[in-house]
């Protein structure tokens, strides 16, 4: 017999949902702008109040907006559930008045964020408030998490180790799909200096950036293997400084993805064990590990059974898949603590002018969140 649940899709008010959703998408909110991301919070806080949720506000530095948390239950509850989101998106200011406007098309539901991730954000929220009294749970807005959360991993990780669970509300993958795993990132930049000359008149007396640059970036595209999820690309080469002078410097700007620890270890020691041919050639390498390697552990795949016949219940299957974009789940995933992403609306085309997400998957998704939060408090998973 199928269990029952006390939330159905039918008990959420979709038309007020995607009202306040609209509100937020409005408030266009670049992470590089932190006036604009705390603006955004301003809304996040004030709807979370009225919601009935306690909140705080953190500040983080003069280049990032402030952390927001939102609450049911003890803030020093040890054994409650931790909900990941964010609120600054990668679209600049101008994108909502320009190329992605919004707008419904059919189920479809376009503007900037709108599915990266602010309906996913707001559905943490209303999630916790019909849970209510039957949850112990905080919500963490992050201001950063599109540029790598530099400024809100302490926040996180600190919450972490309050925590037996993590649930992140990034968009679901791939027509509905649940993230059990995700690839971790490095990101490298490698400055090659040469010794500039006159290519015409003194040309043995220069020492190539460029040409140094060139040998180095085919080192570096072979660490790639496809077949076990490895990939390093050379995104940004930056060199030069007229057609006839001999380059004394280029830039490499360089995005490594690592499917596991063990991979994460090799690659990042061979990058940072580049030595150049030349002796009179220097390589300057900066960077590392972003974020770690999230792998699919007893716990997450305990956590995600848990979910699976509430999803059922709600009228969708739960289907786990392995990302190959970040999250903040990498963090939480790396201190042990079970986590389970991608539990935001279905859709497609985040980071582009065509974002957008699917209407009818926010009622079945919301409903299930909320179950989920109520089942963990009342009936805590085997392995959590």
């Amino acid at each position: 017999m199928t269990e029952t649940y006390p939330i159905r899709p039918e008990d959420i008010d979709l038309p007020a949902f995607l009202e306040e959703l609209r509100a937020w998408v409005s408030l266009e909110s670049p992470t590089a702008d932190p006036a604009a991301v705390n603006a955004m919070a301003d809304r996040a806080a004030a709807h979370a109040t009225a919601l009935g949720l306690s909140v705080t506000r953190q500040p983080t530095d003069d280049a990032t907006g402030d952390l927001l948390i939102a609450r049911h239950g003890p803030e020093d509850r040890a054994d409650g559930i931790l909900i990941l989101t964010h609120l600054d998106t990668v679209h600049a200011k101008g994108a909502l008045a320009g190329p992605l406007p919004w707008r419904r098309e059919g189920d479809k539901l376009f503007g900037p964020g709108v599915y990266d991730m602010k309906s996913g954000a707001l559905m943490a929220l209303y999630a916790l408030a019909l849970a209510g009294d039957r949850t112990a749970a905080t919500v963490l807005f992050i201001p950063d998490e599109e540029t790598g959360t530099y400024a809100g991993r302490p926040a996180v990780e600190a919450a972490a180790r309050k925590a037996r669970a993590v649930l992140v509300m990034e968009p679901a993958r791939d027509g509905g799909k649940i993230v059990t795993g995700r690839r971790g990132s490095a990101i490298y930049r490698i400055e090659v200096h040469g010794r500039a000359a006159h290519s015409g008149t003194r040309p043995q007396d220069g020492r190539s950036a460029i040409r140094a640059a060139a040998r180095l970036i085919l080192t570096l595209e072979a660490m790639n293997d496809p077949a076990r999820g490895i990939g390093v690309n050379v995104g940004v080469i930056q060199g030069g400084t007229t057609r006839n002078t001999i380059p004394a410097l280029c830039v490499l700007d360089i995005d490594v993805r690592l499917p596991d620890r063990q991979a994460q270890d090799e690659v990042t020691a061979a990058i940072e064990a580049l030595a150049p041919v030349d002796p009179d050639i220097r390589f300057e390498i900066t960077g590392g590990v972003s974020r770690p390697a999230f792998s699919a552990e007893p716990g997450t795949l305990a956590l995600l059974e848990t979910a699976r016949p509430i999803a059922e219940a709600m009228g969708y299957p739960l289907v786990p898949m392995t990302s190959g974009g970040g999250s903040d789940g990498n963090f939480t995933a790396a201190l042990g603590l079970p986590t389970l992403d991608g539990l935001g609306p279905d859709g497609a085309d985040a980071h582009t002018f065509n974002e957008h997400l699917l209407v009818p998957s926010i009622a079945p998704r919301l409903a299930m969140l909320a179950n989920l939060l109520i089942t963990l408090h009342e009936k805590p998973a085997r392995g959590l």
